[in-house]
């Protein structure tokens, strides 16, 4: 006799906007023995709808679809075993408690939420419910990240004694911050926490250390309206039917994209949102030159600086210890051309577009006393975040094991986010801030 089929766990999801495709696409494909799309939710039902009609050209069935304010009763209705929180940042901890709270584990898109008191009230719910939040940072999967956890856990440089990280957002991709939700500090919390804390958490996960004291500086140096002073400013609020924008190589086309004109421009009429904004309209409360410094529990430090204006992609790590030195060197995109600069990179299409530039990785030993060493790494694409999106759902949705921990827990969530917390207040107080004043963590 064959063994009985294992029964799939049941999956819904709440945040039907352009995050959401990468987990839909997975369930519906890529793990649907082990894994089952069931209900979605959202604030706006045209985005749903969009979602089910792709749904269909995969071959899948729709799925009920619930409005947000209605997420509760479908968690019960649906019998929902898993939660996948793809809506805005600040609304993560209303869905992740309620979901924990009624017995559903919880995965939820990076950052965790925006702020210490929604932190405190996730933790609060993972230890009162004895549930298990999943935070998706999907650079952990990267097989160029995966493997300096390797070296460095191996000892590869030694005692680690300080981390140097910079990390260059295009001005296609990082303009995108600047159009959207994300603007807005309150929303989002600013690239310290929304962007940074990828970066944050995979500092943490390779030192295996927590942050301990921060300090930051930044400004708003390229958008909002610092872009009249550098020439770039044209005089429109928002792109669509907008004459000014026309020849603006910063507007979001969002007539000649597919997917994000079913999600945003023909949804608008429910709830007002606008995914075009002038990214050097005025309202822009985050910051896009950003530097930090913090100390960690082991005593080592990281050197940060986060660029959201440059003219090509990519980031660079330099690891020092006390037996030498690794280096990471990643182009993603070496520039943006200009068929492209109205072209989106990053969730939206999740990696999958084809561009025209060019982009490569190298990472490097360099031990004392002989030859810097090239260290092979298979497995990294320039799609998918290096290749990490497809690696993260094999794990979170299709039971891939784990031998190398890369399944962010909420603490880890906690963590990430706390680093960049303590870099936003310092930005405030121009002074070093104590992680532990901000939350404090067993």
């Amino acid at each position: 006799m064959s063994p009985p089929a294992r029964e799939r766990v049941r999956h819904a999801l709440v945040g039907a906007g352009a995050r959401a495709e990468m987990f839909v696409r997975a369930l519906a494909l890529d793990h649907a023995d082990t894994a089952e799309l069931v209900a979605l939710a959202d604030v706006n039902q045209a985005r749903m709808d969009a979602h089910n009609r792709w749904l269909a050209e995969l071959g899948h069935p729709p799925v009920p679809t619930y409005r947000a304010a209605d997420f509760t009763a479908m968690l019960a209705k649906e019998r929902v075993d898993v939660v996948l929180v793809t809506s805005v940042d600040v609304t993560h901890d209303e869905y992740v408690t309620a979901a924990l709270r009624v017995g559903c584990d919880v995965v939820t898109e990076k950052p965790m939420t925006v702020d210490a008191p929604r932190c405190r009230r996730i933790l609060d719910a993972v230890a009162e419910t004895g549930r298990r939040v999943t935070v998706a940072f999907n650079y952990r999967y990267n097989p160029l990240h995966e493997q300096v956890r390797r070296l460095l856990a191996d000892g590869a440089v030694g005692e680690i004694g300080s981390v140097h990280f910079e990390w260059l957002l295009d001005v296609r991709h990082g303009a995108d911050y600047f159009r959207r939700w994300h603007r807005d500090k309150a929303t989002s919390g600013g690239l310290l926490v929304h962007k940074a804390s990828h970066h944050f958490d995979l500092v943490n996960w390779w030192l295996d250390a927590r942050p301990v004291e921060v300090h930051a500086a930044g400004r708003l140096f390229f958008y909002g309206e610092s872009g009249r002073r550098h020439g770039y400013a044209r005089d429109y609020d928002r792109a669509h039917g907008s004459p000014a924008a026309a020849d603006d190589p910063f507007a979001l086309r969002l007539a000649e994209h597919p997917r994000l004109r079913e999600l945003y421009l023909n949804a608008e009429t429910e709830d007002g949102y606008q995914r075009d904004r002038n990214v050097f309209a005025p309202g822009v409360t985050i910051e896009d030159d950003l530097a930090v410094l913090a100390r960690y529990s082991t005593g080592a430090t990281m050197t940060y600086h986060l660029t959201a204006y440059a003219p090509w992609e990519g980031y660079r790590v330099m690891v020092n210890g006390s037996r030498g030195r690794l280096e990471l060197d990643v182009t993603e995109s070496d520039h943006v051309s200009p068929a492209g600069a109205g072209a989106l990179k990053g969730a939206a299409l999740h990696g999958d577009e084809a561009a025209v530039e060019h982009g490569a990785a190298r990472l490097t030993l360099r031990p004392f006393w002989a030859p810097p060493v090239d260290v092979p790494v298979d497995g990294w694409t320039r799609r998918g975040h290096g290749g990490a999106d497809a690696r993260m759902t094999r794990v979170l949705l299709g039971g891939e094991p784990d031998p190398l921990g890369r399944a962010a827990t909420a603490y880890d969530g906690a963590l990430a986010l706390l680093t960049g917390l303590a870099a936003n207040r310092s930005l405030d107080t121009g002074a070093p801030v104590r992680v532990a004043d901000l939350l404090t963590l067993p």
